[in-house]
């Protein structure tokens, strides 16, 4: 099933929740994993610029939670997983919008944790290197430089790698949904082929 929509929108966040409820019944897993990513220098962003990074990242994933979290309550059991970035761990240049909408998503994956481990409610969050998905072509496109070009100045993997696959994110968000993940709650997982290591 799929509905068009904007996480920014209360209203089209709750007209996907009331339609995924009508069709299965019940919601198991929450996965937060709208984003956007832009570069710009904190002195030199436009207010504009700054809520759209923060909107859609931090708010956009809290606007889905509450519309979801009082499913899962009635249900007693969920899994909620927020899709961070390795800029939710650490300071990024140019980046400070960005790593301040994936470091508030660290700051509401420990605080429901928190909250809905009462209701057997668990609540992770992932942070990976870059990805390799259409937003490097767009962040390249901003730039004025290629794809592989973005992914080389911006590569500070250990492994040899200028970023990981979606299928690689996708298997660690399959575990932490899984029942073989069943005590896992309030924490990080790091996908970044050894980057924070540096």
């Amino acid at each position: 099933m799929t509905v068009q929509g904007d996480v920014r929108c209360r209203a089209d966040v709750e007209r996907a929740v009331a339609s995924a409820l009508r069709n299965f019944r019940k919601i198991d897993i929450l996965f937060n994993n709208a984003g956007i990513c832009a570069y710009g220098l904190a002195h030199e962003l436009s207010e504009d610029e700054w809520d759209a990074m923060l909107d859609t990242n931090l708010k956009g994933a809290w606007l889905v939670a509450r519309s979801i979290i009082p499913v899962m309550i009635a249900q007693q059991s969920g899994v909620i997983l927020n899709n961070s970035s390795i800029a939710g761990l650490r300071g990024m240049n140019r980046l400070s919008h960005y790593a301040a909408s994936k470091w508030g998503l660290v700051g509401l994956t420990k605080s429901w944790a928190i909250e809905l481990a009462p209701y057997s409610i668990r609540v992770n969050s992932i942070h990976p290197t870059g990805v390799n998905t259409p937003m490097n072509d767009g962040l390249a496109a901003l730039e004025g430089a290629t794809t592989e070009e973005i992914a080389e100045r911006s590569a500070g993997n250990l492994l040899p790698v200028p970023w990981v696959e979606p299928n690689d994110v996708a298997e660690m968000v399959l575990y932490l949904v899984s029942d073989k993940a069943r005590y896992v709650t309030g924490s990080q997982f790091v996908l970044d082929a050894g980057l924070l290591s540096r």
